[in-house]
């Protein structure tokens, strides 16, 4: 059974508190209008009907006497009705309101002689305009007091959504990496302040996000010193591996030593990128341009298209870097043929290999992940992204229908 889809706002918290205000106020109100409605009617019905009683009383002394009798009393009186008719022809006295002449009247009839009834009529007009008014002032004061409570429920309720939505925007910004948002709310710092739930998750998350910036910073100059740290035995390295005679074993140790050297450049490159701090050094260019020197500078077999040139400012060198990485990594970790497209302000890089990892397409590249056997450390497409962010360009990653895996790069053109 499929469920109604119900409207984005009709979640909000504040709708809903509106709502069980609402329903629960006019809940109230009903119950007390039905009982004050139900207590004054029968109190006004009570006096009613003993006054006209009291009055029937009178018509029978007055009949029973010989005597006329009073107006408004009489045997058999048109309007009667016919059910009291009936009641005082079989021996039983009784009373009824009904309308008679267009005015509400309480009527009570009791026996007289030969199966006819006596009956007097008493205006009930007085009393049922009276009900009336009753009821419209209860109608009126429950409006009035669910209107008043509904605007001083949603006033307090929309502090606290206020107060969820502040929470909840900083917890978006530490989710896309500014781990020095912070909510700060007033009542969590004043200890003598009583907190309520709201405070309480403000603290938690200001807690959680300034433990995980801890550990972040950390993690980074942890990476930074150790790249440091290798760089000056790596230069002696590869020096000494330079001096090295020509021969197999030769070739292997200046092999791994250079891919040492490259996995060291990368983790300082890495740690500069976490840092925040570095600065584009702009010029315009032409992408078409800068796309084939790139393609040219890898020494491998890309085919370059562009469909649309354009001209953009950018920082070249960060630029070439980030091309360069992804043409790198379609050859390392997919197949031929591998294309590079520069469509106006965009350019796509694909191949024809198995496709990006679920893992990367849902969080991104990760750091010294890689899946199915392919050699490396993960970090080319990490540095691609990092860059990318410094250029202020956009860069995705998705998998073509037909099989392969594709990248595209948005840059904002020159004016």
């Amino acid at each position: 059974m499929t469920r109604l889809a119900l409207p984005q706002w009709a979640g909000t918290l504040a709708l809903k508190a509106s709502v069980f205000i609402t329903v629960m106020c006019c809940a109230l109100a009903a119950l007390l209008g039905v009982l004050v409605h139900v207590s004054v009617t029968n109190q006004t019905v009570g006096q009613a009907r003993s006054l006209a009683l009291s009055r029937l009383t009178d018509a029978t002394k007055a009949y029973q006497a010989g005597d006329s009798l009073l107006p408004g009393a009489g045997v058999d009186p048109p309007g009667l009705p016919s059910a009291l008719r009936e009641l005082a022809a079989d021996g039983n006295r009784g009373t009824m309101v009904s309308e008679h002449h267009g005015h509400p009247t309480m009527w009570a009839a009791g026996p007289a002689d030969q199966n006819r009834a006596l009956a007097v009529e008493v205006d009930y007009s007085q009393q049922s305009h009276t009900i009336a008014a009753l009821d419209q002032s209860i109608l009126w004061s429950s409006g009035l007091a669910i209107t008043v409570t509904l605007l001083v429920g949603a006033f307090a309720v929309t502090r606290v959504t206020r107060r969820l939505h502040a929470t909840a925007q900083v917890a978006r910004r530490i989710s896309a990496g500014d781990l020095d948002a912070r909510v700060g709310d007033p009542r969590t710092k004043d200890p003598t302040h009583p907190q309520d739930e709201v405070a309480a998750v403000a603290a938690a998350l200001d807690s959680m996000a300034a433990s995980l910036q801890g550990k972040l910073l950390s993690e980074q100059r942890f990476t930074a010193d150790v790249a440091h740290e290798l760089r000056t035995p790596l230069t002696g390295l590869h020096a000494a591996a330079e001096l090295l005679p020509p021969s197999r074993p030769t070739e292997l140790v200046r092999d791994r030593v250079a891919a040492l050297r490259t996995l060291t450049e990368d983790l300082l490159e890495i740690s500069r990128l976490d840092s925040g701090r570095e600065q584009l050094e702009l010029d315009a260019e032409e992408l078409g341009a800068l796309a084939t020197r790139v393609v040219r500078a890898s020494g491998t077999d890309t085919e370059v298209v562009v469909l649309r040139d354009a001209r953009v400012e950018t920082d070249r060198r960060r630029l070439e870097r980030v091309l360069g990485n992804l043409v790198a990594n379609a050859h390392k970790h997919g197949r031929a043929p591998v294309s590079l497209t520069v469509d106006g302000a965009v350019v796509t890089v694909r191949d024809h290999g198995d496709g990006y990892p679920d893992y990367l397409l849902e969080h991104g590249p990760q750091r010294f992940r890689t899946e199915g056997g392919a050699k490396g450390h993960g970090l080319g497409l990490t540095i691609a992204v990092g860059q990318a962010e410094v250029l202020g360009a956009r860069l995705e990653f998705a998998n073509a229908v037909d099989g392969g895996a594709v990248a595209v790069l948005t840059l904002g053109q020159a004016d």
